[in-house]
């Protein structure tokens, strides 16, 4: 769990920049981070280049969109694979290894293991640094959202799905 909340913290900090301003940046920390209800659930990938922690991201049966272990509206409901999507959830790159297909990889796991499970569609809530690999990889925008924090700043996340 320590790894992964540096990891999440890096990518956070030097990734979003590119997208959202200082505040925005700041206030996402509220509502990004570790999960370990994925972790528990067993559908959460890491992977590694050479003992290095390069990305790592999971989905879920659950019905919790995006956040971490206090994000508020948190909903362990299982999903009914036969009607409602599966979620990508807490994606994240090291700064590292951007560009470099780690992010793919982890969705087509994500994508390979909703399927195995019955589901016909994923749905996640993507940050504005993570919009334009899902765009890529066939997902479409659903909705947008301004999603409050404690500290009264928004961050944005879009909605976005795909057929399996």
């Amino acid at each position: 769990m320590p790894a992964l909340q540096l990891l999440m913290a890096a990518a956070i900090k030097e990734l979003l920049p590119q997208f959202l301003s200082p505040e925005k940046v700041e206030a996402s920390f509220a509502v990004m981070g570790v999960d370990s209800q994925l972790i528990e659930d067993g559908t959460y990938f890491i992977l590694e280049e050479e003992g290095v922690m390069a990305g790592c991201g999971g989905w879920s049966r659950r019905a919790t969109l995006f956040g971490h272990n206090h994000t508020a509206g948190r909903d362990a409901r299982l999903l009914d694979p036969g009607c409602e999507a599966a979620r990508i959830r807490a994606m994240y790159t090291a700064p590292g290894f951007v560009r470099r297909g780690v992010g793919r990889q982890i969705l087509d796991l994500c994508e390979a293991a909703a399927r195995k499970e019955g589901f016909r569609r994923t749905e996640l809530g993507a940050t504005a640094g993570g919009e334009p690999l899902y765009r890529a990889c066939g997902y479409s925008e659903i909705e947008r959202m301004e999603v409050p924090t404690p500290g009264g700043v928004t961050v944005p996340i879009t909605r976005m799905g795909k057929a399996l």
